[in-house]
């Protein structure tokens, strides 16, 4: 099995938490479509680690100056996903926010989309890549309720794209 996953969800929603339930049932290649613009980022000042309205957006405008100059983020995905074919890797995990950047991956790759859901997160909308998360008609859907609960849905999830069930 090798599935190309898109996942996406508000900021502290879950989706690390699920990836790393979800690699207790497959290997996993777990890849940050923002990794290279995080780097970028600290170069010039951002401390790496704080999310405030201003660093995501700061985050979401410097993904999209790179995109428009040389499409790096899109290459950067390209690499991963040969990274991925070149190993042993059962699913990867791409984190994607922009619903545009998103149907790409899916057209051009075959991939499957995921959105993690957690009750009483609200949306981020300081910037144009949190705001648009619900944008997108998703395969999938995890509400994540609690931590146990998204574990056993983790296990779900990697049943049903191996074929041993039908349903989420």
């Amino acid at each position: 099995m090798k599935e190309i996953i898109v996942i996406n969800g508000t900021g502290a929603c879950g989706k690390d938490s699920f990836v790393k339930y979800v690699e207790n049932y497959a290997s996993v290649y777990n890849f940050d479509s923002v990794h290279k613009i995080k780097l970028l980022a600290e170069l010039i000042g951002w401390n790496g680690v704080s999310k405030t309205e201003k660093d995501r957006k700061f985050l979401s405008d410097l993904k999209q100056l790179t995109k428009d100059y040389n499409d790096m983020p899109y290459n950067e995905i390209k690499k991963g996903i040969k990274v991925f074919y070149e190993n042993d890797f059962e699913i990867m995990f791409i984190h994607i926010r922009e619903p545009e950047e998103i149907d790409r991956i899916v057209k051009e790759f075959h991939s499957k989309t995921l959105l993690i859901k957690r009750k009483g997160q609200s949306n981020i909308l300081s910037n144009s890549s949190d705001a648009n998360v619900d944008n997108y008609n998703y395969d999938y859907l995890i509400e994540n309720k609690t931590l146990e609960e998204l574990e056993i849905d983790a296990k779900k999830f990697v049943e049903n794209l191996k074929g041993n069930t039908k349903t989420l």
